[in-house]
């Protein structure tokens, strides 16, 4: 079982892709998750700790805008657990929002830096390229067995 960072992070269809084929699938909600749930978040309405920033500054410079340092403080993590990666290129509003441009390009660098293997796949916009989609999926996964 291999660590799988999906990117946009909000998408669950991918994220249950991964799962069924038997991979962690690491994603944005399920960081969230556990910081909502956490005993230790002193501001409910915020749900971060105080040293969340501190983990955004790890990956993005003080002068970078705090939307980027907050994402960051939340995919970076995932992006140094991560032993591969799946990115969706144009996934379009279908997948949630995955923040600013410059937040997408940080991350989209710093998966590929890493040297892990990377799917990169743009987003269907039709059935044939949807099967073709889950295919490339799927034989990328089974190859990380």
């Amino acid at each position: 079982m291999s660590k799988v960072i999906v990117y946009p992070p909000t998408s669950m269809i991918l994220s249950d892709l991964v799962e069924r084929m038997g991979h962690k699938a690491l994603v944005v909600p399920e960081r969230v998750r556990e910081l909502v749930t956490a005993n230790d978040v002193q501001s409910p309405p915020l749900n971060v700790t105080p040293e969340e920033p501190k983990k955004g500054l790890r990956y993005a410079a003080v002068d970078v805008p705090s939307g980027v340092r907050g994402r960051m403080a939340l995919i970076g993590p995932l992006i140094e657990e991560a032993e591969a990666a799946i990115i969706v290129e144009d996934p379009g509003w279908l997948t949630g929002c995955a923040g600013c441009s410059r937040t997408n390009e940080l991350v989209r660098l710093l998966i590929r830096t890493k040297g892990i293997p990377v799917l990169d796949l743009n987003y269907p916009t039709d059935d044939a390229q949807a099967k073709v989609f889950v295919q490339k999926i799927k034989l990328f996964l089974e190859g990380l067995k």
